[in-house]
């Protein structure tokens, strides 16, 4: 049966998102579904570009639009003479509501208050990168108010699968082939809160590891270290099946800017976390959130994000140049100036880019476990690098290859098994 096209803008959550609206509404060809992103002002103008592309692509189509923006922001979309129907972030889950939505005449814009659901529907866990990688949803929304994320708003409150919903998943996906899942959510080391038996994300992992043996590889999203307890951290540095590969929430490195920000940790628990992961299990691959020119940030404090991607060792790097969201505290504060902001930008990515090289480099004459990715020509390893083979292998196998040399920002490397 033929399914909609659907748009994916932002998070992985989205990703996983699309997969079951297209799913729900299988046999609707003729509409464009944009699954919006608000997490910047620059997000929300590739959405708007999005749908006015779709638009000259596919005429005949009806464009609807859902997700964050959609939520926070539905008048936005209202007056784009593009946009058939607007839908929010609860009606996702609601698949008689969805059908109801696309058999409308009108322009229904139907956004109700996300602060009142209570649940995440396990329907909505799946995304796929091919036959190699699942991305399965176990938690949505957030309970935490940071000065510049519009998201609580879009996402609302924070709510958990059950574990034993997920762990079926899981199985499901496994005996279908998958041999890598990523457990994704907005704020995921949040899971299990609101659950009856109070569960939390180690729980869920040492349940996932426990009850799907055959699982070969099990991946985090983007955490807070805050919230890594001693069990989590237990998994996170001796489960050999939980890649070695984390993901922090820094967002900066300067503590004045932390606590402008509302974050709940200061940059002496970053840098003590992320070393006692590397003395634990030292082949652990650092990634990072950070924002450059949050409002009020000096010379000095930049220079403490800067210093953070050194003594974090952040190899993997997500850089967002601050941007203010109306309707957040930070965007009353005092701005830095835009030609600031991108300079800052564009000195932390060049910092992360520098010490990826590095690492990389340590890499070569090792051997890797690679999930061989779409073409067959490429995967990842077990710490996120990517990696390029020198012939074709099975997409969704994992082989073992020796790193040849570096090229290009990823790893050659010879398959020997």
């Amino acid at each position: 049966m033929t399914k909609p096209e659907v748009i994916s803008m932002g998070c992985r959550l989205n990703l996983a998102e699309s997969n079951a609206l297209a799913e729900q509404l299988a046999g609707h060809d003729n509409i464009v579904i944009v699954n919006s992103c608000a997490v910047t002002n620059e997000a929300v103008r590739q959405t708007r570009q999005a749908i006015r592309q779709a638009s000259k692509r596919r005429p005949g189509a009806r464009i609807m639009v859902t997700g964050c923006a959609a939520q926070v922001e539905p008048e936005t979309f209202r007056a784009m003479p593009e946009v058939s129907a607007i839908f929010g972030n609860a009606e996702k889950q609601n698949a008689a509501l969805l059908q109801d939505i696309v058999r409308q005449p009108d322009r229904p814009v139907i956004v109700s208050d996300i602060m009142t659901l209570e649940q995440t529907a396990p329907h909505l866990v799946t995304a796929y990168a091919g036959k190699t990688r699942a991305f399965v949803e176990v938690q949505n929304g957030c309970d935490h108010r940071c000065t510049f994320c519009i998201i609580p708003y879009g996402r609302g409150n924070s709510r958990s699968v059950p574990a034993g919903s997920v762990v079926e998943h899981i199985r499901m996906l496994v005996d279908k082939g998958f041999r890598e899942i990523v457990l994704t959510g907005v704020d995921v080391t949040s899971y299990g809160h609101d659950l009856p038996g109070k569960d939390n994300l180690g729980m869920l992992v040492e349940r996932i590891l426990k009850l799907v043996p055959d699982l070969e590889r099990l991946r985090l999203s983007s955490i807070d270290g805050v919230e890594i307890d001693e069990r989590l951290f237990d998994i996170v540095t001796g489960e050999s099946r939980l890649m070695p590969h984390i993901h922090l929430s820094l967002q900066a490195g300067d503590n004045m800017i932390l606590k402008r920000m509302k974050r709940r940790h200061d940059r002496e628990l970053a840098i003590g976390l992320v070393s006692r992961m590397k003395a634990r299990r030292p082949e652990i691959a650092i990634g990072a959130d950070i924002i450059a020119g949050f409002p009020t940030e000096d010379e000095a404090m930049f220079a403490n994000s800067m210093d953070l991607v050194t003594r974090c060792q952040i190899v993997h790097g997500h850089i967002f140049p601050y941007s203010p969201k109306l309707g957040t505290p930070a965007a009353r504060m005092p701005q830095v100036s835009p030609q600031i902001v991108k300079r800052r930008a564009s000195m932390l990515r060049d910092a992360v880019a520098e010490r990826r090289k590095e690492w990389l480099q340590s890499l070569l004459g090792s051997t890797q476990k690679v999930a061989v990715e779409k073409g067959g020509m490429s995967g990842h390893a077990e710490n996120f690098a990517y990696v390029k083979l020198n012939r074709q292998m099975a997409e969704g196998g994992i082989v073992t290859a020796r790193v040849a040399k570096v090229e290009d920002g990823a790893l050659q490397a010879d398959v020997i098994a």
